[in-house]
């Protein structure tokens, strides 16, 4: 199976949204539109995707940039097409990307995702220690 790492493009968002949702990763519940992913994208961050050679989208890693920091996420590879090193590809061509502009690159597992954590641990990432995340999704709920 050839795999090909590129950049997204606008009419890959069906396809990418149907990555998330098999993943679990994200989708319209998480605020992730077609026109949030293009401003981060505007804002200095990265979506790469692997383009199965049938021009299927099996797998993502959003790259968004916060002046600091590179944060890393939804990397993810469809179900039927994990443990072939796909998710190992995109990492790393996210970590080259960091290195090339210099900045860190930060990113959030979950803890029982194990597969994915030793994947991390083999590319370098650390643990950065007793963190627990918050957040809110809904700004209209907040009282202020």
């Amino acid at each position: 199976m050839k795999i090909e790492i590129r950049d997204y493009e606008p009419s890959d968002f069906g396809q990418i949204m149907d990555v998330w949702h098999e993943t679990q990763l994200g989708g319209a519940q998480r605020g992730d539109t077609q026109e949030i992913i293009e401003q981060s994208i505007a804002m200095g961050g990265r979506l790469i995707v692997a383009v199965e050679s049938q021009k299927e989208i099996v797998g993502t890693s959003w790259m968004t940039f916060d002046g600091r920091r590179i944060h890393l996420h939804h990397i993810g590879v469809k179900p039927s097409h994990q443990r072939n090193g796909i998710g190992s590809m995109l990492t790393q061509f996210s970590l080259k990307h960091a290195k090339e502009t210099g900045y860190q690159i930060k990113l959030e597992v979950h803890k029982e995702n194990l597969a994915a954590i030793s994947i991390y641990k083999q590319l370098g990432f650390k643990y950065l220690g007793d963190y627990d995340v918050y957040i809110v999704r809904d700004v209209s709920s907040v009282p202020y």
